[in-house]
């Protein structure tokens, strides 16, 4: 089962680089094609689901420490204002359209009676971008070191912080607890510390911790240190509460500023090629083309609900490119960038549809999302960059 999914996985990469596209684009399709929709390699249930999914995992979180080793610190703090800004409008845009959409607008379908709550998890899963996936296609593109890039990761990392904080208040609303200010604020406290503290002390240690390391004759010390660091500071970020792979991607920040790195990055990337594979498929394997069907019974308000969410979804983060005036860069880029939601937009409507907020259309409406966003992105963002800008 593993060797089929990674062979599929790289060899429509490969098809996919060949006519154009970035390598990515190719790895979701292979979840698609493996996934119960069409062949069911990939396991729904039992054993096999786990093992995909610790997989997955570490897949994404090598691909994060590889995007922090590839990123140039004090760049990402020249941008970070503007990334900031990015982040925090395209998260509260998406928001505020899903909510208003589902409060106070008609729509085909409601799985609760307690509409409010549906609708903060609606506008909740129009939050999130998924850092993994544009990462990666802009590494395919070679465009990391663009002014873009770095606002694009800058603002999907603190994306992601942002997201904690929103995934305890729907955590909250879906247990029936109330949702404290207090409890907000530690959330996002917590997540903020961690990645601060993380990379302070990180670049004041490392570069002596890794001296030392780099003197041992055993055989690739290096990759097994590395990749042992980016696992650890992983461990330790869910400890404390933030998102593991935010300390991966940190853990990378640190390590870019050591005498070994030209050797860790060189290393580690051929690692990564080979579990990173896994996170794409469990992606694309999500997707249910039943969905697709609009002769299957209750398809389609599933299809129309998915209409209008789609179209927000993808205005609310594309109008985040021109949330920094004072900054010149291409903005529809960034803006598409923000786009592609990939497992993130899952984790929230999975959270709603068990505890009863969502019903069986809501949950299809926001799968089909997830699916849209992330498969329109790396074409799009592959066309833009191929087209001369103004980097207004």
């Amino acid at each position: 089962m593993l060797a089929v999914i990674l062979a599929a996985a790289k060899l429509l990469g490969e098809a996919a680089e060949r006519i154009g596209q970035p390598a990515v684009l190719g790895e979701l399709l292979a979840g698609v094609l493996l996934g119960g929709s069409v062949f069911g390699v990939v396991p729904t249930d039992g054993p096999g689901v786990d093992v995909i999914h610790v997989l997955a995992e570490l897949g994404v979180l090598l691909l994060l420490f590889e995007i922090g080793l590839e990123t140039d610190l004090r760049e990402m703090f020249r941008v970070g204002p503007a990334a900031l800004a990015v982040a925090v409008v395209g998260v509260t845009l998406p928001f505020a359209f899903g909510y208003i959409y589902w409060r106070y607008l008609p729509h085909p379908a409601s799985g609760s009676d307690d509409l409010v709550a549906a609708a903060i998890f609606v506008g909740a899963t129009l939050t999130a971008t998924s850092v993994g996936i544009t990462a990666r296609v802009l590494s395919d593109l070679g465009r990391m070191s663009t002014p873009e890039a770095r606002i694009i990761i800058g603002a999907a990392v603190i994306d992601d912080v942002l997201g904690l904080v929103i995934l305890s208040v729907v955590s909250g609303v879906a247990a029936g607890a109330s949702v404290s200010v207090l409890g907000i604020v530690r959330t996002l406290a917590v997540a903020v510390g961690f990645l601060v503290v993380a990379v302070v002390l990180g670049r004041f240690l490392a570069p002596r911790l890794f001296d030392v390391i780099v003197r041992m004759r055993v055989r690739y010390v290096l990759l097994v240190a590395s990749i042992a660091f980016a696992l650890a500071l992983a461990g330790l970020a869910g400890v404390a509460g933030s998102a593991l792979i935010i300390g991966a991607f940190a853990a990378g920040l640190i390590l870019s500023g050591t005498n070994q790195f030209d050797t860790i990055e060189h290393e580690v990337r051929p690692v990564a090629s080979v579990f990173t594979p896994f996170f794409f498929v469990s992606v694309g394997s999500s997707v249910n083309l039943a969905l697709l069907n609009p002769s299957t019974p209750g398809a389609r308000a599933t299809l129309l609900m998915a209409g209008v969410i789609i179209l927000l979804a993808i205005i609310g983060k594309v109008a985040a490119g021109w949330a920094a005036p004072w900054t010149r860069f291409r903005r529809i880029v960034v803006g598409v960038g923000m786009v592609p939601r990939g497992e993130v937009g899952l984790i929230f409507a999975e959270i709603g549809r068990r505890a009863g907020v969502l019903g069986d259309e809501e949950f299809g409406a926001i799968l089909l999302m997830v699916m849209v966003t992330t498969f329109i992105a790396p074409p799009a963002l592959k066309a833009l960059f191929a087209s001369p800008g103004d980097g207004a």
